[in-house]
């Protein structure tokens, strides 16, 4: 499977913002945006973040929302494309899938502190979704279907404070999610006003592809 290799913290500087894709650590003065608030490059804290163009601002908006859910042009626009033949807002529809992803769920949900992670942890068996193991981040989920950890992976170190962390989270109103028995429920599926938090702007990105 290809993978971005490009470290996390460089992709962040290259657009000129903050993507989370570290999780807790973004939060932090150790944020490489908040250390190095310059694009990535040779110039180093001389180069600057120039003017973009009207393609420019498409292109880092499409960039953007790819990181953000951790996946590749092809996907991306096969989700897109999947988005476009769906009733309603393109855009709309592309960021409502996107948001029901089994890997973006378990994020949503607490249960990962970052997208990557949530993928990863997807990929090695840690859940179920309506009591068969699943192994494939893009996997859609729907209403009704209830997403819990293998008995195995609640006892192992890496779920063994998730507990007392899910407390503190607030996950989005279209889930529902059991800090006891450390499971998760879709609702339904996410309304507009779901989406409307979502810091990306879709229309951007559906002028993009309407080149």
């Amino acid at each position: 499977m290809a993978k971005n290799l490009e470290p996390k913290c460089k992709q962040c500087r290259r657009l000129g913002e903050k993507l989370f894709l570290k999780g807790d650590r973004c939060e932090t003065t150790k944020c490489g945006i908040t250390k190095r608030n310059y694009p990535p490059g040779a110039q180093g804290p001389k180069s600057k973040y120039t003017k973009p163009s009207g393609y420019a601002i498409q292109l880092a908006e499409k960039q953007k929302a790819k990181k953000q859910y951790n996946i590749l042009e092809k996907q991306f626009k096969l989700t897109f494309n999947k988005g476009k033949k769906l009733p309603g807002d393109s855009g709309e529809n592309l960021l409502r899938i996107l948001e029901m992803r089994f890997d973006n769920v378990i994020f949503r949900a607490g249960f990962a502190k970052s997208k990557p992670q949530a993928r990863a942890n997807a990929n090695h068996y840690h859940y179920l979704i309506n009591g068969n193991k699943v192994n494939i981040p893009s996997c859609q989920v729907k209403k009704g279907d209830i997403i819990e950890l293998t008995p195995r992976s609640k006892k192992s170190k890496l779920y063994k404070t998730l507990q007392e962390s899910l407390k503190k989270i607030t996950a989005p109103g279209w889930l529902n999610v059991d800090s006891e028995k450390l499971s998760i429920k879709v609702l339904h599926n996410p309304t507009n006003e779901d989406l409307s938090v979502i810091k990306i702007n879709t229309q951007i990105i559906v002028e993009f592809y309407s080149r």
